[in-house]
């Protein structure tokens, strides 16, 4: 049996579920509580509360940073597919992260970070009002 460190465990198992960079993020900001740690039961459980902390930390500042290096094709495709995971609309999911928009952000992050992805997020719904029901991405 392979022991797997915390984060390792939450990469293989919870954030693997979930589809894409947004939903991802989306998801490991909404474990943050009011006094900026994390709350995952299970994780919690198996590895204790300080290193379940530090792994939810690390990946949500590496979801983060992955969702500012991806591709806004790649991203329209992401929101597209986890809009229809949770049952909207692409224009009404991303409306959903924009008005979460600081709550997005790890706790103190780098600098530029919270204006990078709200212009991500502006300009992803920009590109999913604009086009046509019936219009795909060219790759």
């Amino acid at each position: 049996m392979t022991l797997l460190s915390a984060l390792e465990d939450l990469q293989a198992t919870t954030l693997k579920a979930l589809s894409g960079p947004l939903h991802k993020l989306e998801y490991v900001a909404l474990l943050r509580d009011r006094g900026g740690g994390y709350s995952h039961w299970g994780l919690n459980r198996v590895y204790g509360r300080e290193s379940a902390n530090t792994a939810l930390n690390q990946a949500h500042r590496s979801l983060l940073s992955q969702v500012l290096c991806t591709p806004l094709r790649s991203l329209v495709g992401d929101a597209e597919q986890t809009s229809q995971t949770v049952g909207l609309q692409a224009r009404d999911y991303l409306e959903r992260l924009s008005v979460e928009g600081k709550d997005l952000l790890p706790p103190v992050p780098e600098a530029g970070s919270e204006r990078h992805l709200t212009s991500v997020l502006h300009a992803l719904s920009s590109l999913v009002k604009s086009r046509r029901p019936d219009a795909t991405l060219q790759a």
